[in-house]
């Protein structure tokens, strides 16, 4: 019998696609130069976004999650060749109306319904995140939001992990950790998180102090894994 209580997500390509704002910005008349290279911008900015964090968490160097989305557009846009003010405005902008994957409403009201509690964990800024579930309409199927903030660090940082049990009076085991970042599922494991990695894209597992737990393809699964028939 299955002993997990909450089931913890990571937001940003693990819930909400990450990858929409691009996209969506490619579909519209008259993109053609930015329809040309969106994957390569979607692809860097996310790249950048994580690397940026993890160098700000080692050099002490904390910010909000929005100024490294910012920054790593900059970089993404930059390496494509485009200097277009209004065309980054319109990317941050849809970047706070992200699309949740389609599994994800059903997902978490299966979960709800069997009696776990939810949330997310995510570098994102309270506002972003707030943005993100509004938009998607999930808000109702969450007990929780919990932003790095609260700690000023970005993951993989311990005190990050640490906001769960310090909201849900829970130890790690009773945690389901889903993440679409291998390495964020890892250090869950190192943690003591039961962990699933999302992993989507079909890569390989990372060489670092642990391993996920278990390795899906989407979030289909998730409540047969937490116990919920």
């Amino acid at each position: 019998m299955s002993g997990i209580k909450i089931c913890v997500f990571d937001a940003y390509g693990t819930l909400f696609d990450v990858a929409a704002a691009a996209r969506a910005l490619a579909g519209q008349p008259e993109r053609e130069d930015f329809a040309a290279v969106w994957q390569q911008v979607a692809a860097d900015w996310r790249q950048k976004q994580l690397s940026y964090s993890w160098l700000r968490a080692v050099a002490r160097d904390h910010c909000d999650f929005w100024q490294v989305t910012q920054d790593g557009l900059d970089w993404a846009l930059e390496r494509a060749g485009l200097q277009d003010a209004e065309l980054r405005e319109a990317l941050l902008g849809l970047y706070w109306e992200l699309e949740a994957y389609p599994e994800v409403p059903a997902m978490l009201a299966a979960l709800k319904a069997g009696g776990l509690q939810t949330a997310i964990l995510s570098n994102g800024s309270p506002e972003m995140l707030d943005g993100a579930v509004r938009s998607a309409g999930i808000g109702g199927d969450l007990d929780a939001v919990l932003s790095v903030e609260d700690v000023g660090i970005f993951k993989p940082d311990a005190r990050v992990y640490d906001l769960v049990g310090a909201r849900f009076d829970c130890a790690p085991s009773e945690v389901l950790f889903v993440s679409s970042n291998g390495w964020d599922a890892a250090f869950g494991s190192a943690y003591g998180f039961d962990t699933l990695w999302v992993n989507r894209a079909g890569e390989p597992v990372d060489r670092l102090v642990s391993q996920p737990g278990r390795v899906a393809r989407d979030l289909t699964g998730v409540p047969e894994i937490a116990g919920v028939s």
